[in-house]
């Protein structure tokens, strides 16, 4: 492997070990989190979960896009395995149809 890579992967692995425990740290010091951090660190997941889905919804073609519109509404009113379940056959229908 070229050393360069072995350096940049040895670097985003001290960069991500740092803030993990920098965080861990930061919050260990503190004797109550103030309700703006909390605020914060309760919106992480959505916010993960967002800027994984997005990038798939807007470049992901049409049966991705359709797809994931027919997940959140299913989402909305099942549970997760019901949605993963249902969003998987239908995914598997649009394509098989559309001849995508």
């Amino acid at each position: 492997m070229d050393p360069v890579q072995t350096l940049t992967i040895l670097a985003a692995a001290l960069a991500t070990y740092a803030t993990r425990v920098g965080g861990y740290l930061l919050i260990k010091s503190m004797k109550t989190i103030p309700p703006r951090m909390e605020a914060a660190l309760n919106a992480v997941p959505a916010a993960v979960l967002a800027s994984l889905v997005a990038p798939s919804f807007v470049y992901g073609g049409l049966d991705v896009t359709v797809t994931l519109i027919v997940a959140l509404i299913i989402g909305l009113r099942a549970h997760s395995l019901v949605m993963l379940v249902a969003s998987w056959a239908f995914v598997i229908a649009f394509r098989h149809f559309s001849g995508l």
